[in-house]
């Protein structure tokens, strides 16, 4: 027991999830809820020239969004929630580009 009866965890130096934004991280998974059903879980994964395609559309997003379009007409998600998404499958292919070979 730590000090005056009180539990004791030790947590220094982990990640500090609890500090991403609660909304727009639900918004980003909308967005990849949208993406699940109409084409399936995890499809991004195995689009073909993925890095290429997801970039192209993470600029559309973005190009939208700045010209005063808040929602994307398809998925009626945020355009930015979009751009976040393209923006973590970048990521992603960045990430494990040694374990699953260039997507």
């Amino acid at each position: 027991m730590g000090e005056a009866g009180l539990g004791r965890k030790d947590d220094t130096g982990k990640l500090r999830w609890d500090l991403i934004p609660a909304e727009p991280l639900r918004e980003i998974v909308k967005v990849l809820t949208f993406g699940a059903v109409k084409y399936a879980p995890d499809n991004w994964k195995h689009v073909q020239d993925a890095r290429q395609r997801y970039y192209r559309a993470l600029i559309g997003h973005i190009q939208d969004w700045r010209e005063g379009e808040k929602n994307d007409k398809d998925s009626g998600c945020y355009h930015l929630a979009h751009a976040g998404c393209c923006l973590l499958f970048l990521l992603w292919f960045d990430l494990t580009e040694g374990v699953k070979g260039d997507q």
